[in-house]
């Protein structure tokens, strides 16, 4: 999904669709790690033990309720 900034101030802004945010359990409270491998930036919510456990829980039910269409869109 190609993606744009968006001028906020005297910064850039990358505006997250909120159907990623909800997949992803992030929310305006949630601590974000950025990183570079020198090429790609990598954002990830840091996550504490409790609620990576349940956010493993509901990505095994999504995979097995629909690896079959994920991977049809990947095609």
């Amino acid at each position: 999904m190609p993606k744009t900034l968006t001028k906020h101030g005297n910064s850039y802004a990358l505006v997250i669709d909120k159907p990623i945010l909800e997949l992803l359990h992030i929310t305006p409270e949630t601590l974000l790690e950025m990183s570079t491998n020198g090429d790609a930036l990598m954002i990830s919510p840091i996550r504490d033990k409790k609620n990576q456990k349940r956010i493993d829980a509901t990505l095994a039910k999504i995979n097995r309720e629909f690896a079959p269409a994920i991977k049809k869109l990947s095609e």
